[in-house]
């Protein structure tokens, strides 16, 4: 969602400046994507300044703004009615980046809804932690010839397997 509201300021910003308008939204990128309780006593007056214009931007921002509601909910039921509301929300807003952001959220609908279901409490670390193992140990074994030698070396690292003893001796 950043990235879609990133998208249309800086959109927005070319278009003013090719209409010889006032570029209201040069050095704003921080005020609109930050969350709004993250901002410093210095930026509130300048967001506030903002907000009083009609701008596809302030739209987009708002809407993020809005998004966040979501995450407070505890029922799957209400969040889903909440998600639903929002992405025909943002469709309407005729704002193309956030209409791929209602795409998405849509298409994610029911993954989303399974964190709420789960109570919030399943965390994504455990998988994020075998992924970057998975990684690295692919990146370790570089030079192997064979797929079978890289599963074994994938199977060690991550299954935590014995290592054989030396195949061969030394005396």
């Amino acid at each position: 969602m950043s990235k879609a509201i990133d998208q249309v300021r800086s959109e927005e910003v070319r278009a003013l400046k090719a209409r010889g308008l006032q570029p209201v939204l040069t050095k704003t990128r921080w005020l609109l994507l930050k969350h709004s309780e993250n901002l410093t006593s210095s930026q509130l007056p300048k967001l506030a300044q903002l907000l009083a214009h009609n701008l596809r931007a302030v739209r987009a921002y708002l809407l993020k703004e809005e998004f966040q509601f979501f995450w407070g909910y505890i029922s799957p039921g209400w969040a889903g009615r909440f998600l639903d509301s929002w992405c025909k929300q943002a469709r309407r807003s005729r704002i193309e980046p956030m209409k791929k952001v209602a795409t998405m959220l849509t298409g994610h609908r029911h993954l989303l809804l399974n964190w709420f279901r789960a109570g919030g409490i399943i965390s994504g670390g455990a998988v994020e932690g075998f992924n970057n193992h998975a990684k690295l140990t692919m990146r370790k074994s570089f030079g192997f010839r064979t797929f079978t030698v890289i599963e074994l070396a994938l199977l060690h690292t991550l299954g935590k397997l014995p290592e054989p003893e030396s195949t061969h001796s030394f005396f």
